[in-house]
């Protein structure tokens, strides 16, 4: 018998929250609700998915594996319902024209194509030129006019004075270890405590260059023993017992290419997130095709008005 399931866009957005926070106290001030009100409604949604999708500790919550699979899912209900509420529905959807975006390949694989495919369906007449690129690219394309808009990691942003951006996503960093592995055991885990395992760094979108600027001031390295551009030799490889890492919700997945399992806890450091953006040219307005697919983003992610930076203003 199909179990019917029952939940409300509150209990989504409540578990989104404490996932990218990592600690209910942050969610619920950033939702600006009770601590109660977040656990309740975290509850009540694991009631009804019948899955347990926080692994409580003393240092705050993290995703199990369920909850990883459905913090994707979640993302995508209330992108949809953010979609469905701010957009007018009179929106003039027979606009014709073309956007060339620049991506970085992080964006690429693991954040545009759901949304590219929303797009087309809702604008069939505005055609996505989509290139990946390296950041600087990305940001020598959009000052020379080459590009009219990119989806980038704008946490990686370096000319914060001739592009606007807006910030769409905050996807939070923690390690990635694999199943039965003794820091699974810790009430809390430091960057000293990473700093005595193997290390697997990924370095595709100066990943490793992010990584060094939280471990920098620690006086703790890292024990790299691989370096790779492939997020999937990332995970294959702690899913193997090989090393640990450090890496963003947004391409975690519980299993490798091969089956085997992965988990994830918070590391008790000041770890900044991995934000994905939209930018464009402070000297170029963006073509009406150009900025009608800024606003359907922004749309998504409910965060028109938010996190909006022009010029050198962060």
């Amino acid at each position: 018998m199909d179990r019917h399931i029952s939940l409300s866009i509150k209990q989504v957005r409540y578990f989104i929250a404490a996932a990218d926070f990592g600690q209910v106290s942050l969610a619920a001030l950033e939702l600006n609700v009770s601590q109660s009100a977040v656990t309740a409604a975290v509850q009540q949604l694991e009631a009804s998915l019948g899955e347990k999708l926080f692994i409580r500790s003393p240092s705050g919550v993290s995703l199990t594996a369920q909850g990883s699979r459905f913090l994707q899912h979640a993302r995508n209900i209330m992108a949809v319902v953010n979609e469905a509420v701010l957009s007018p529905l009179s929106q003039d959807t027979s606009l014709l024209g073309s956007v060339t975006v620049g991506m970085s390949y992080t964006v690429a694989g693991y954040f545009m194509p759901r949304h590219h495919a929303r797009f087309a369906r809702t604008y069939p007449r505005i055609h996505l030129d989509m290139l990946e690129m390296q950041r600087q690219q990305i940001e020598d394309g959009l000052q020379k006019g080459k590009l009219d808009v990119a989806v980038m990691l704008v946490s990686n942003l370096r000319n914060r004075t001739n592009i606007t951006y807006e910030t769409l996503l905050r996807s939070r960093r923690r390690l990635w270890v694999p199943p039965e592995h003794p820091l699974l055991e810790a009430s809390s885990i430091s960057l000293k405590d990473v700093a005595k395992e193997p290390y697997i760094m990924l370095t595709v979108d100066e990943a490793h260059q992010t990584a060094g600027k939280y471990w920098y001031g620690t006086k703790l390295h890292p024990q790299v023993v691989f370096n790779t551009s492939s997020v999937e030799a990332v995970r294959s490889l702690v899913a193997a017992g090989m090393g640990v890492t450090i890496l963003s919700d947004m391409v975690y997945r519980p299993w490798s290419l091969e089956g085997q399992r992965l988990e994830t806890r918070n590391v008790n450091a000041d770890i900044p997130t991995m934000d994905v953006g939209i930018a464009w040219s402070s000297k170029h307005e963006p073509s009406p095709a150009a900025r009608t697919f800024i606003d359907f983003l922004s749309r998504a992610f409910g965060s028109s008005g938010h996190d909006d930076h022009v010029g050198g203003a962060a």
